[in-house]
């Protein structure tokens, strides 16, 4: 072959495939946040949280005991009693919009969403119930979104939170052929801004109170002690956010003692110590009067505050001789939660947006 001919065909345009007439469009480029917390059943009704606890309570990331010993137990005994308890439970905190969980973080999403204007599109998702971290990344996929900032509302890392979030989205990656590019946000429980967030709306509740406590207690949801010596960082993470939130506290209120504890244990397990009720009732007992508890591990109230910490905590607190008590309020959407959350997606939008 000579030259000029190859010059000739090199300068010959390639045939191009023509598009085919059934093929569907597929809008790209557009950039979306979806929010996720744990999850929460359709009604506070049996049947509902039947569901939603079958779902939850199989998770191997949440109870770690192998299926063949676990599931027994839980289709043949936890499944034909709990549900009815639960439901009860559910039923004291409800409300017109349904369960508190599902609509604190569908109001977080469209403050988030009124904060970042059309930047972005937010939305928001549950690992357990509705609506399915599969379902609102393929939705997102479908409307031309390519890139999700994927973030876990979970302060504290935990292989039963933030990692099992994380799988639910690997798995619904695994079914798609496109799938979007993914980020995912960090555990933020050492993070400035949400130091400065907890310490702002904790002492803005503290001060709205007709009396002032001599005690605040940090409880977070507890964990098998097991996790910790498996290498869970759960419990570092939670002891760090108390020392920071304490001495952050420590300058409007000094003379304010702080002491943490871990709340909701399930089974018969070691769990992580000391128990919420356990030292609420001791401290009853020992003579405090006045004691606040806050629940800084989770972002948005829920049955573990609203009901088993405000109700339930109570009892224990003034049963055993104390006189005020008050559960402080999640962060919520609230501004000093939002102004957090809104520095946070901003900073691991960079480069996207």
């Amino acid at each position: 072959m000579s030259d000029t001919e190859t010059t000739h065909q090199a300068a010959t345009p390639q045939a191009v495939m023509p598009r085919p007439a059934d093929h569907p469009t597929a809008p790209t480029g557009r950039v979306a946040v979806l929010l996720v917390n744990l999850g929460t059943p359709d009604a506070a009704e049996k049947g509902a949280v039947k569901r939603y606890l079958a779902e939850f309570l199989s998770d191997r990331r949440v109870v770690e005991i192998p299926p063949i010993a676990w599931q027994p137990i839980l289709r043949g005994i936890i499944l034909n009693t709990r549900p009815k308890k639960s439901a009860h439970a559910y039923s004291q905190v409800w409300t017109e919009d349904g369960s508190p969980l599902a609509a604190i973080t569908r109001r977080q999403a469209e403050a988030l969403q009124a904060r970042l204007g059309d930047r972005v599109k937010v939305d928001w998702a549950m690992r357990y119930g509705r609506p399915a971290i599969a379902d609102k990344v393929q939705a997102l996929k479908d409307a031309g979104f390519d890139r999700i900032l994927f973030a876990p509302l979970y302060p504290q890392y935990s292989g039963a939170t933030t990692a099992t979030a994380v799988d639910s989205l690997g798995a619904a990656l695994g079914r798609m052929r496109w799938q979007p590019a993914i980020r995912t946000l960090p555990p933020y429980h050492d993070d400035p801004a949400y130091i400065a967030a907890l310490q702002a709306d904790i002492a803005r509740q503290i001060a709205a109170l007709a009396w002032e406590p001599e005690v605040l207690l940090l409880s977070f949801h507890g964990m098998p002690e097991r996790t910790l010596h498996l290498g869970d960082p759960y419990h570092c993470h939670c002891r760090k956010t108390a020392r920071l939130l304490a001495g952050a506290m420590a300058q409007t209120h000094p003379d304010l003692r702080i002491d943490v504890t871990f709340q909701s244990r399930f089974g018969r397990a070691k769990w992580l110590e000391p128990a919420t009720d356990v030292v609420l009732q001791a401290e009853g007992k020992a003579g405090t009067k006045r004691l606040v508890v806050a629940a800084p591990g989770f972002s948005a109230d829920c049955l573990e505050t609203l009901e088993e910490l405000a109700m339930q905590g109570r009892d224990q607190f003034t049963g055993a001789g104390g006189e005020q008590f008050a559960a402080l309020a999640c962060l919520n959407d609230g501004a000093p939660g939002m102004d957090m959350l809104e520095s946070l997606v901003v900073r691991e939008l960079g480069g996207w947006v």
